[in-house]
């Protein structure tokens, strides 16, 4: 297909095509003539993965990190979610000190040398904003922080694909972005539930 066809098939405009060329995250096609190029299905799949990944707010380098990693995926399949995570983690300015967090990480598990360094660092980070905006999150509460966030990561765990490396990395690549923001969403939507639960929904007016 040319890339007008191409722009018709994924929503991407033209300069944003080209722009992803020239930036070299999605493969040249197939010259045709000395001013246009043919594409194909493998370029339809790289650019909406691009697209889910910038779009989500991952920047160029990390995705061009996530691509290398999908062009290249590490056999091991746990090494595989680590490696996704890792391309998708922001990075932490500077030294953090992470014992806090991998106190609360032993809550779910967790062990030395068990899961990436940037995602502890993570955490680490996010209680680092929590206490310095003054909140203390109740210990019931970040108990059941612990016991959702395990059942969520099994059942996510249990449906990344076997068949091959680079459809396990995708799933868990595309789904560590893209489902983030449904779960913050509906954890909203069950505060409000809950909220009507013990307080009594509001009237309509």
């Amino acid at each position: 297909m040319r890339i007008s066809e191409l722009t018709a098939q994924t929503g991407v405009p033209v300069p944003t095509i080209k722009y992803y060329l020239r930036e070299k995250l999605l493969p040249e096609g197939e010259r045709t003539a000395p001013t246009q190029a043919a594409y194909g299905d493998r370029h339809v799949q790289r650019l909406r993965v691009i697209r889910a990944l910038i779009d989500s707010g991952v920047s160029i380098a990390e995705t061009h990190k996530v691509l290398a990693a999908l062009d290249d995926p590490p056999a091991s399949a746990h090494d595989l979610i680590g490696t996704a995570h890792a391309a998708v983690t922001p990075p932490v300015d500077g030294d953090i000190d992470t014992s806090r967090a991998e106190e609360l990480a032993a809550g779910l598990g967790w062990r030395p040398g068990l899961c990436d360094e940037k995602v502890l660092a993570g955490v680490a980070r996010a209680l680092q904003g929590i206490e310095r905006g003054g909140f203390e999150i109740p210990p019931a509460v970040l108990s059941a922080y612990l016991d959702a966030m395990r059942d969520i990561a099994r059942a996510e765990v249990a449906g990344v694909p076997t068949d091959s490396p680079e459809a396990a990395l995708r799933y868990v690549v595309l789904g560590s972005v893209l489902n983030e923001p449904l779960l913050l969403a509906l954890r909203r939507v069950a505060e409000q539930v809950a909220s009507a639960e013990r307080f009594g929904a509001a009237s309509g007016g």
